[in-house]
């Protein structure tokens, strides 16, 4: 279950303005990539993002190239999740390895708005909204281990006892 303040973006929003290129090859922590989540499409996420804030975007979420960065950087700034109609293949699965949920949601996004509370339980499938109640796949259990053991490495080294 995560509740959260809304960030809201439209369609398309692509790897390039989540974790803008010029950084792309810059050494970084991921506490440091945080700093410059978003800063191509809005110079004041970074700065405002607070621990558990929900981006909730329009269809193809993550598009363009399959920059690992993009996701780690909006984990890192403390997304709790992600909502739009669709997303990148690509950016679907880095965000699962890096321990950030990612929700398909096919109707109720165009309601929502930048500043609006959202809850979502990710076992029933279910989002929240005001008066609104929103289903959505839930997520299979191994992918919730995986989110819940903070990322693959992580859940790979539980799994192995290794970790």
């Amino acid at each position: 279950m995560s509740k959260g303040r809304v960030w809201k973006y439209g369609d398309d929003v692509n790897t390039d303005v989540i974790f803008p290129g010029k950084y792309t090859y810059q050494p970084m922590e991921p506490a440091e990539m945080a700093e410059h989540a978003l800063e191509d499409l809005d110079p004041g996420f970074a700065g405002s993002v607070k621990p558990g804030d929900i981006i909730v975007a329009g269809k193809n979420f993550g598009c363009g190239s399959s920059r690992e960065q993009a996701a780690t950087c909006l984990k890192a700034a403390g997304v709790a999740a992600i909502v739009a109609p669709s997303f990148s293949r690509i950016f679907f699965r880095n965000a699962i390895n890096s321990g950030l949920p990612v929700i398909e949601l096919a109707q109720g996004t165009d309601k929502i708005e930048t500043g609006d509370e959202v809850e979502i339980n990710f076992e029933a499938g279910t989002l929240r909204h005001k008066d609104s109640e929103y289903r959505f796949p839930a997520l299979p259990p191994e992918v919730l281990a995986i989110l819940e053991d903070g990322g693959l490495i992580p859940h790979v080294k539980k799994v192995l006892g290794t970790g």
